[in-house]
Formats: C-alpha cells, structure tokens, sequence
C-alpha cells in the first residue's frame, strides 16, 4: 500500500470490510452468469483506462480478486500515486476465469473510485504547487469508504485532516454556541482528551482573538474575504495555524495559495470525485 507513511488508522481492517460488502451485495446467492463458463476454465485479462488519471486502489482491487481465487496473479504496471495516460494497461490478471469475472465490477469499482478522488487531489496539489500551504480533505467522504478516500486523497499529493470524530476537536458554531462560547468550549476539550488537537471555526476577527486567547492549535476561517484573512494570520503569527475553508474550489486554490495561510480544506476532494473510466479485456 502506498505512501508508505500512511498513518490512517484501522485501514486494512475497514479494506477487508468494506471488500467483504461490495462482494456480498453483488454476488448474493451466487454468480449465475459466470457460472455458463467451465469450472476450471483459465484466462487471462487486463485493465485499461480510459482516459488521464492518477492511480489509487490496487490493495482494495487485490483483495477483491484473492477473496475469490488466492491463486489469481496480478500484474501491476503502476504504482499507487502515479500519473497514468489515457489507454495504458494499469494490471495484468491471470487465472481462473470465472473469479475474473466475478471480481470484475467490485475491483473496478474499487479501483474507479479510488483513482478518481486521487486524480481529483492531484488536480487540487498542482495549483497549490511552489508554495507552502497543505491542501487538507474532510469528512465528506462516501460512507464506509472514509479510510480508502483519505488513502487516495494522500496519493494524490493532498493531505489529511482529521480522520473522524475522535482524534481531534473541531469546534463549529453549533458547538460553541451549545458550549456556552469558544472558551467553556476550549476548556472543556482540555478536559476531555488533553492530547488532541484544537481547532476552532471563526466567523469573524472577534471570534479569531477568542480562539487565540483560548490558545487553540489551528483556527479555520469560515468564508473569510482576503483583506480579513491577512489581519487574522496577521494576529495568529506564531501563536495558531490558520486554516481557509467555505466555497474552495479548484479554480480557487491558487489564489488562496498566495494568501500564505498554512492550510486550506476543500469538500470537493472526496465528495466532487468523477470515476474514472477503466476497461477490463479477456483472453481466454
């Protein structure tokens, strides 16, 4: 699995679920029409893509594959993380027949969904690119799959913000508000879990000199304009990050970039994805 530095947690484990579903939903009582080709019949296949797009899957597309024949051999022609053109042979596959085709749709299910929010990463990092601001991902991720999109959301040269609910406080308007304000609401994240990082939404600067004299760890600045976001990192230095979120599109990054803040979050990486279009060829 790739990067290797990964440190998302439970990750095999929500792959070999999340393999496990896909393969129970689509084949139920059995695989009727795969069933018309001989038992013992071997074949060989290949996976092509489509169009342009960086690669990410190929843990989920294995175990895909060997949780119906631990004997099918795959050739991969990339790595996770590569950039990929349009009609190149991503893997070879070779074995028995009707496991091929079994697997097919899950593994390239898999494989285009994966690949498709990595491409969409990559596209985002490319426009940040010279400069030293980290394009974070969300929670807005398709639902048993938030491990396998922040896996390809690394893949494509983005980062990852928080995981879930657990490793780290993210204090919203709702929860402020609920909380009494952001410094009943800082303390308390004190008490609960002294270890994990604090973030606070502000809406405005009054809200920044709050967060700040709270002494949280990152700030986000929701929908700020340039001119405000300049005095908040103006106000943050060398006491919080500062990280943009709101209404970040690619056609954005760029811009915001120069603004000089540490982080920005966008949405769009997991949850704006296009699947690629990938193509897989038997040879009996």
């Amino acid at each position: 699995m790739r990067p290797q530095d990964t440190a998302i947690p439970n990750i095999t484990a929500d792959l070999q679920r999340a393999v496990q579903v896909a393969l129970e939903e689509d084949i139920g009582s059995g695989d009727i029409t795969a069933q018309l080709i001989p038992e013992d019949r071997n074949a060989r296949a290949r996976v092509i893509t489509r169009e342009d797009c960086t690669l990410s899957g190929r843990a989920w597309v294995e175990a895909v594959f060997h949780a119906l024949d631990p004997e099918l051999v795959l050739t991969w022609h990339f790595e996770d993380g590569d950039r990929i053109s349009a009609n190149a042979v991503i893997f070879e596959l070779e074995g028995n027949a009707r496991a091929i085709l079994t697997g097919e749709r899950a593994a390239l299910n898999f494989l285009q969904t994966l690949s498709g929010t990595a491409t969409t990463a990559a596209e985002f990092a490319a426009r940040a690119e010279g400069t030293e601001v980290k394009i974070l991902d969300t929670r807005k991720t398709i639902p048993g799959l938030r491990s396998a999109q922040k896996y390809a959301v690394l893949c494509g040269g983005c980062h990852n913000h928080r995981i879930g609910l657990y490793d780290a406080f993210l204090i919203k308007e709702n929860h402020i508000f609920a909380a009494g304000g952001i410094e009943h609401a800082v303390a308390q994240a004190r008490v609960i879990k002294p270890e994990a990082l604090i973030e606070v939404e502000v809406e405005n600067i009054e809200e920044l000199e709050q967060a700040l004299a709270a002494g949280v760890d990152v700030i986000m600045l929701d929908e700020f304009n340039d001119e405000d976001t300049k005095t908040a990192l103006k106000l943050a230095k060398g006491k919080a990050k500062i990280e943009l979120s709101g209404s970040v599109d690619r056609d954005r990054i760029a811009q915001l970039a120069e603004l000089e803040v540490d982080y920005i979050s966008s949405g769009s990486l997991t949850k704006h994805l296009r699947a690629i279009d990938l193509s897989l060829r038997i040879d009996l």
